[in-house]
């Protein structure tokens, strides 16, 4: 016998008609909606959503402006990115932020969130995790990265957290989905113990954001805005920094996710 994780469609409505349909796991719905709502951006913030109401594999929500315009309806897979939206670089939100962290405070923040029991289980789950510089905030687990980044978004804007101060710790490859979700909600830093994309780099790169990418053992690929790294120097290049390990035994073995 062996576990396996849970999935589940999950359509949503928004105002009467059918925004999207999301491959997903079966918990943290709401956050889920509205993290999704927000990051393409439907939504402005929290107060525009009059109302939530899931009932089994259905979210049906009433927005302050009942005439907003949606694309056409989406399905989501759990394997793909969730947006609606056309990337064009030049329309995404530049960061502002004054959060700056360690190489140090990354190395212990990923150790700690990408302990996944559920993972160890399964072996099929993603894991992103929002600290900020008081630690960890929440740990979210999906099937998708990408729609466990949204839960993570959505239960920030549902418990008043301020994004600019937090950053985002994940298991899987920083695609431009994932990049553009934290430029829409100001997430100034987003890290993964795996790998990252070219065009990732590029939009992150062209708007302030931080990406650090394969923080396994004592190092770490930092690819752009390396300024919020306080024990680094700032630069445009990719950098390798080194990460003290005092009083833990180092683990180097990749988790595969």
């Amino acid at each position: 016998m062996h576990p396996v994780i849970e999935e589940m469609p999950l359509a949503v409505n928004v105002n009467g008609r059918h925004a999207l349909t999301a491959m997903t796991s079966p918990v943290m719905l709401r956050e889920f909606v509205t993290g999704f709502l927000y990051t393409e951006r439907i939504i402005k913030g929290i107060e525009e959503i009059e109302s939530i109401r899931i009932e089994g594999n259905t979210a049906d929500v009433l927005t302050r402006n009942p005439f907003k315009i949606l694309m056409s309806h989406k399905t989501v897979l759990s394997g793909c990115g969730g947006s609606m939206s056309f990337l064009d670089i030049g329309k995404l939100p530049q960061i502002n932020s004054k959060l700056s962290i360690s190489a140090q405070d990354i190395g212990d923040a990923v150790r700690e969130a990408l302990d996944s029991k559920l993972h160890v289980k399964t072996g099929g789950i993603h894991v992103v995790a929002l600290y900020g510089p008081g630690g960890k905030i929440q740990v979210i687990e999906d099937i998708g990265r990408h729609n466990a980044l949204d839960r993570a978004i959505g239960y920030a804007l549902e418990q008043g957290i301020d994004l600019s101060g937090t950053y985002v710790i994940c298991s899987g490859r920083i695609s431009s989905e994932m990049v553009r979700k934290c430029l829409v909600a100001n997430i100034p830093i987003i890290v993964s113990r795996g790998a990252t994309t070219t065009l990732a780099v590029d939009i992150a790169k062209a708007r302030g954001l931080t990406v650090v990418g394969f923080v396994r053992g004592k190092k770490m690929n930092v690819y752009s805005g390396g300024e919020r790294i306080s024990d680094i120097p700032a630069n445009d290049a990719a950098y390798v920094a080194e990460v003290t390990d005092e009083g833990t035994e180092e683990n180097t073995e990749d988790q595969k996710m």
